[in-house]
């Protein structure tokens, strides 16, 4: 029989990176749901902007995942304005494309720190808070770049393949607890993240707002694998049974190797490859 439905209305749901993009339509489909959200982003004014329709309940901060002490900071006034935290979603996160051998200190450095490091402290911060009651649920926002490796964004990869990693071995680490883990595996979502990149037949594109639906479904109904489009998961398995040059060979028959790469240094991208280096 199937598990009941979850009813999301009155859960306190955390969202980082909420200002804009994944982040801002996730936030805005929880609090249709009557969720109380909280969003944390860099930019506080364009979060409180995100939040100003959320009703009484709306709460949101600047936020630099990055800064420890400030998370920590950022949570506790969370609990103390809305309640305990039933749901942590960690969905901030940064993509420059750029060949690797030209991949500054900085970049490389940036991305671990939010892309990797801010989500396994942000984790266990959820973990820390949910385990004595025994119930909540934890959502890392990672990317089709963390199951395959895609030339353009090798420390992006990198990276997406740790929070992969982490989820799973959550979720394992966490069976019997209350608390449900699900990692979420965006393949091109066209936010200012993907600006630049082409749009190509093997990596069907999506929305934010078609992530959004797939993790509010995901809190309804907890699952770990959460593939947007769902079609990834197949083409995955599939692939995964191929043999490593026959996998090669494919990506370059079909170009799908150049999907990011061929961004890299694209004018379309200068604004957000700025503000992704914090400049």
């Amino acid at each position: 029989m199937a598990r009941t439905q979850r009813d999301l209305s009155g859960k306190v749901v955390v969202v980082t990176g909420a200002a804009r993009g994944i982040g801002a339509a996730t936030a805005r489909a929880l609090a249709r749901e009557g969720a109380h959200v909280a969003i944390g982003d860099l930019d506080g004014d364009l979060a409180a902007t995100v939040a100003a329709g959320f009703g009484p309940k709306a709460f949101a901060r600047a936020l630099d995942v990055t800064d420890h002490a400030g998370f920590v900071e950022f949570l506790d006034d969370v609990e103390r304005e809305l309640g305990p935290i039933d749901v942590l979603i960690n969905n901030a996160g940064i993509m420059p494309v750029t060949e690797f051998e030209n991949e500054s200190p900085a970049s490389i450095a940036r991305q671990l720190e939010i892309n990797l490091h801010a989500v396994i402290f942000g984790s266990q911060q959820a973990v820390q808070r949910m385990r004595p009651r025994r119930r909540g649920h934890l959502v890392n926002v990672a990317s089709a770049a963390g199951k395959g490796g895609f030339p353009g964004i090798a420390t992006y990869c990198s990276t997406k393949f740790g929070v992969v990693g982490l989820s799973e071995a959550l979720h394992a680490e966490l069976h019997g607890t209350g608390i449900d883990v699900s990692v979420v595996m965006p393949a091109v979502v066209r936010t200012e993240l993907a600006e630049g990149i082409d749009d190509h037949w093997l990596m069907k594109t999506s929305t934010p707002e078609q992530v959004a639906d797939a993790i509010v479904a995901t809190l309804k109904r907890p699952r770990l694998d959460v593939f947007v489009p769902r079609s990834l998961n197949t083409m995955f398995r599939s692939t995964a049974l191929w043999p490593r040059r026959m996998q090669g060979w494919f990506l370059r028959a079909t170009k799908a190797d150049r999907i990011l790469a061929d961004a890299a240094h694209s004018p379309k991208r200068e604004a957000y490859e700025q503000r992704a280096a914090g400049k």
